[in-house]
């Protein structure tokens, strides 16, 4: 909303006005409330939270979307520009897509990063840490592997993240949610 309460519209989504100005915003009269969504955030959220925010503006929240259990590293490379080699099987298996970014969690040191996947040679198997990720594991460690996506809290409710979990030469050995 501008000091002059008035909405600004930047490509069919409302935003709030920082005192930024560009040729590509338009000027809107304020949403009005959806009683829809409001008694919707009334029956999920605790008392008193579902009045907060913008009127007509729909909350997200973060979950998990996808995960590798125990994957193991198979190998690294320091000069590769970044990012974290994936076998495009274990990629497709729980909708994981290139280039999406990802949190892992070294299971043999503690160490957390964030990076995006890349499909590696399906059927290999193949874990590669590259670039800087290459200097927070070895080959044997074993890591989780996460996405995230945001969804409103009603879906939120019944969402089932896909997750598969590694043994030996990264083979699955179990799923679920998928």
């Amino acid at each position: 909303m501008t000091g002059d309460g008035r909405w600004v519209v930047w490509g069919g989504e409302s935003v709030r006005a920082f005192g930024i100005r560009s040729s590509h915003q338009a000027i809107a009269p304020p949403p009005q409330p959806n009683s829809l969504a409001s008694s919707l955030l009334e029956s999920i959220l605790p008392a008193g939270l579902a009045g907060r925010g913008t009127p007509g503006i729909t909350m997200l929240i973060h979950v998990l979307k996808s995960k590798i259990h125990r994957a193991r590293v198979t190998a690294g490379d320091v000069d590769y520009e970044g990012s974290l080699g994936i076998d495009q099987d274990l990629m497709d298996k729980i909708g994981l897509l290139p280039y999406e970014r990802i949190l892992c969690g070294n299971m043999a040191n503690g160490e957390r990063f964030e990076t995006y996947a890349i499909p590696a040679q399906r059927g290999s198997g193949q874990i590669i840490l590259n670039g800087a990720t290459a200097r927070l594991g070895k080959p044997g460690d074993r890591l989780t592997i996460m996405s995230f996506t945001e969804l409103d809290p009603a879906e939120a409710k019944s969402w089932k993240p896909h997750v598969i979990v590694l043994g030996d030469k990264n083979a699955v050995i179990s799923e679920r949610g998928l």
